[in-house]
């Protein structure tokens, strides 16, 4: 955002330093033309194209390395003496609340603003390293900013905060915030994966990864709530070894990626990141996500309670692993083919396998099963079986050679339930 501002705005604000047009407010309370309008353009283009935005107050990445340049350091004219204390001080926790004063009155009655995440990747160092401040920071940003857009608006978006994943390894107390604050509408990571997302090897073994963060996440949820992986990508290749992925690679890791997530049970397909010049996604990747979307269409989500099934699909083959979720009426399956890498990707022309699936814990009664082609974005073929009692369902899957989405779902009188 900051590089695109500078572009934007070079041309009218000539001799004018890139520092000095890269943040929305400078000095803290006085929010810079140049950027407002660039947000205006923002959310007016995708109005246009119905595209939805997950708003954060602040990168708080490039908050954290920039910090001397930034507005709100005492020492250029701001509330905060330190880094360590931006979730501590009382007069910092009011110009975030301000800022969100401005975002909310000036842009929360688009329909392009789809949720908030609070506070980006939160973290101990944001508060002196103590994790007891970041609940009550949440609760108070919370507050502030559903009270207001109720009163402005009579309604209000929906909540997250957002976490660099890994960090709950090293301090699991967060999961208390990230995953059950009672204040916030759905749960949000990100999978940053060192073996493997970060620097991908292949185009298969991030999907394995992101499938058992998908379920780790899942496990930490006692309420329902929604999760998604709201940032990943070969962050390791792109910043430290200068790499970019080459495209055709780039596109397979994203597809199996966004399926794995899916069908593990999180919420879409999750958000990558681009880590590419330009810093875009690729033509693929928006394909990629068009026949995702198609198939999430066929789901009746309104009715489905599922759970993540990953480790409990059995299945017949080890050509292929599994990613799941179900009810005892529905269930999403994702197969992807382990043992046919060529180049660091699935070979296209392996031999085909036969795999028998047993999905656990499915009600008795007929149920429609659609095996989804993920390469055209077409159903490939539907069929119709009979569970006799509750329990285990096997279904027979005929020439599978890279990957195929099922998705099982309970009918009666031959109408989907």
């Amino acid at each position: 955002m900051a590089e695109s501002s500078w572009n934007y705005c070079s041309e009218i604000h000539d001799g004018i330093q890139p520092e000095q047009l890269q943040y929305l407010e400078k000095p803290v309370g006085k929010f810079q033309a140049n950027m407002v309008q660039l947000w205006d353009d923002l959310f007016q283009l995708c109005e246009k194209h119905e595209m939805r935005l997950l708003i954060t107050p602040v990168d708080t990445y490039w908050m954290w390395l920039r910090w001397k340049h930034h507005p709100y350091n005492k020492k250029n004219g701001g509330p905060c003496v330190r880094r360590s204390e931006w979730l501590m001080c009382k007069e910092t926790r009011e110009a975030i609340k301000n800022r969100f004063t401005f975002f909310i009155s000036r842009w929360g009655g688009s329909g392009a603003l789809f949720a908030w995440d609070l506070w980006n990747e939160i973290h101990p160092a944001h508060c002196g390293g103590k994790s007891e401040y970041i609940i009550p920071f949440i609760s108070e940003i919370s507050d502030h900013v559903r009270n207001l857009e109720l009163k402005l608006y009579g309604r209000s978006h929906l909540q997250t905060v957002s976490i660099f994943g890994p960090q709950l390894d090293k301090n699991p107390e967060l999961a208390d915030a990230i995953f059950r604050h009672p204040k916030l509408d759905f749960a949000s990571s990100h999978f940053y994966d060192a073996a493997t997302i970060n620097n991908p090897k292949d185009t298969v073994q991030s999907a394995v990864v992101t499938g058992k963060l998908v379920r780790e996440a899942l496990q930490h949820i006692t309420d329902n709530r929604p999760f998604l992986d709201s940032e990943h990508g070969p962050i390791y290749a792109f910043k430290n070894r200068k790499r970019i992925l080459p495209e055709a690679f780039d596109d397979e890791y994203f597809k199996h990626i966004q399926w794995a997530h899916l069908a593990s049970g999180g919420a879409g397909g999750g958000m990558r990141w681009p880590y590419r010049h330009p810093h875009v996604l690729t033509e693929g990747m928006r394909r990629e996500q068009i026949i995702l979307s198609k198939f999430s269409n066929l789901v009746k989500w309104k009715t489905f309670r599922r759970k993540n099934i990953n480790e409990e699909i059995r299945l017949s083959s080890k050509a292929f692993t599994s990613f799941g979720c179900s009810d005892s009426t529905q269930a999403i399956v994702y197969l992807l083919r382990i043992d046919a890498i060529k180049r660091k990707q699935i070979n296209k022309k392996a031999k085909p396998v036969d795999v028998k699936m047993i999905i656990p814990e499915m009600a008795s009664g007929t149920f429609l099963i659609t095996e989804f082609n993920t390469h055209t974005g077409s159903i490939e073929k539907k069929w119709e079986i009979v569970q006799i009692s509750p329990g285990n369902l096997i279904l027979q899957l005929y020439d599978l050679t890279t990957d195929l989405a099922v998705l099982v779902q309970a009918i009666s009188e031959g109408k989907q339930v």
